[in-house]
């Protein structure tokens, strides 16, 4: 499970290195194979390890292609889908154009979220952490409707 906020730098060939602890995590999978895509509601980018990743195509895939929020869905998700390799010193080669999406420069935002990574463009992540804050009232946000607990 990947969780937590990481502070990592990115060079200017476009590569992360990927915290040691995190890193573990994606080798705990059975295939090291990684994934990133865009998040199509947000200005960040999604990192799965492989296995985690060809769950979510598939259900991708058995979308309707004739509906077109399905369609818009699958050509953001899929269509962005990026293989990558750790390297041996542990980082990842983002693509330029996801990068860009992303606002992606020297430092960005590791925020782990379970099953995969959001990764942020520092200044994007900082943003919208205060958006959040901001609009965050026990009120609004329903948490006990949506996770069925009480505070």
């Amino acid at each position: 499970m990947f969780r937590g906020i990481h502070q990592v730098s990115v060079d200017a060939k476009g590569r992360m290195s990927l915290p040691a602890r995190l890193r573990d995590e994606f080798l705990q999978y059975d295939e090291s194979g990684l994934i990133v895509t865009i998040d199509p509601m947000s200005r960040c980018l999604l990192l799965y390890p492989l296995q985690e990743w060809e769950q979510i195509q598939e259900k991708l895939d058995r979308l309707p292609t004739f509906n077109p929020q399905a369609r818009r869905l699958q050509r953001l998700l899929v269509g962005h889908a990026t293989d990558l390799e750790l390297d041996s010193a542990g980082r990842v080669l983002l693509p330029s154009p996801l990068r860009e999406f992303a606002k992606i420069e020297r430092k960005s935002t590791l925020l782990g979220q379970g099953k995969k990574l959001e990764i942020w463009g520092l200044e994007e992540w900082e943003t919208q952490r205060e958006e959040y804050l901001s609009e965050a009232t026990l009120e609004n946000l329903e948490l006990d409707t949506l996770m069925d607990i009480s505070l």
